[in-house]
């Protein structure tokens, strides 16, 4: 059967210098070739705009058979809801990749976590977040197991330590530096350990029963050494000296602001009808009417001085 692939550009961190740019929808559309054999041709339309704060990144794999297994009421909750400062509950049980279990605060300790979700068959999406992750890991002086610790967290309750193990040695071969297999974790758990991680991280996914596949945000949570959260970063791929000041921040304890928080918060985009939600279109519709009343401020001001100049000298 034939197959598609929704997406949205990747985003980054609101704290990040750059501006980020998404890059509109992507489908994968059947058509013919000369031959009349069928071929499938990926046709991108862009974005209304662009902008630097963050954007949810999707992907969703269906049948062409059933277009959208979800509807769009679904997609729009799958999304991250930060909560900067909320304390991660330590005495949830995982199973990590050996099938040994474990206190998810034995994790926590002297160094800060990079915490990601998904799950380990995931088709695309989470192995293009793992790579992404490791590319920005590679350019850090500091490393994996010494100076912070990855902990992988399958939100799937049917995937085994088998997978887990799998996916921990192909990260670790990617990741290519030595020690790095004491601080790097894949788990896997129950759905009732799961959903309250989940909750707590404020990752919002769908899963779909027909394809039997997940909708999931992108992006990573950094942790305090205490379990805290300190910071998202969204994406499927990652700048290196924002990861960084990432880890430094929540070596430090510190969270993410508010302002950053409401920013984000506010940008949302809908995969399913490719236009941003109504809050804001409101703010920029708001600022649209404030900025001409300011600017028929100005000229007035402009016009009331010219005039009173023209009076004196007259």
């Amino acid at each position: 059967m034939k197959k598609f692939l929704c997406c949205l550009a990747k985003s980054r961190h609101p704290d990040a210098s750059s501006t980020i740019s998404p890059r509109g929808l992507i489908r994968s559309l059947p058509t013919r070739s000369a031959s009349g054999l069928p071929v499938h041709v990926t046709a991108a339309r862009p974005a209304p705009f662009s902008t630097s704060l963050g954007v949810t990144v999707i992907f969703f794999f269906g049948f062409a058979g059933s277009l959208l297994a979800l509807t769009p009421g679904d997609l729009s909750r799958v999304k991250f809801e930060q909560h900067p400062g909320q304390q991660i509950s330590r005495d949830l049980i995982f199973g990590d990749e050996t099938g040994r279990s474990l206190k998810l605060g034995a994790l926590f300790g002297d160094r800060p976590v990079i915490f990601v979700p998904g799950y380990y068959r995931c088709p695309m999406l989470c192995t293009m977040i793992n790579d992404g992750l490791i590319n920005a890991l590679q350019n850090l002086r500091a490393s994996v197991g010494t100076d912070f610790d990855v902990v992988e967290l399958s939100i799937d309750p049917n995937e085994t330590a088998a997978a887990a193990a799998d996916r921990k040695a192909l990260y670790l071969r990617r990741y290519g530096r030595s020690g790095a297999a004491d601080g790097w974790h894949c788990l896997t758990g129950n759905s009732g350990a799961i959903t309250q991680i989940t909750n707590e991280l404020g990752y919002r996914y769908a899963y779909d029963p027909e394809i039997k596949q997940y909708a999931h945000p992108s992006g990573v949570i950094v942790l305090t050494p205490d379990g805290k959260i300190s910071r998202y970063v969204f994406g499927v791929t990652f700048n290196s000296t924002e990861l960084r000041d990432a880890l430094a921040a929540a070596r430090e304890g510190k969270s993410g602001s508010v302002l950053s928080q409401i920013l984000l918060l506010c940008y949302h985009y809908n995969p399913v009808t490719g236009k941003y939600g109504a809050l804001i279109l409101s703010v920029l519709r708001f600022a649209s009417a404030g900025f001409v009343v300011l600017m028929a401020l100005w000229v007035f001001r402009m016009a009331r001085a010219s005039y009173k100049r023209a009076g004196i000298t007259g």
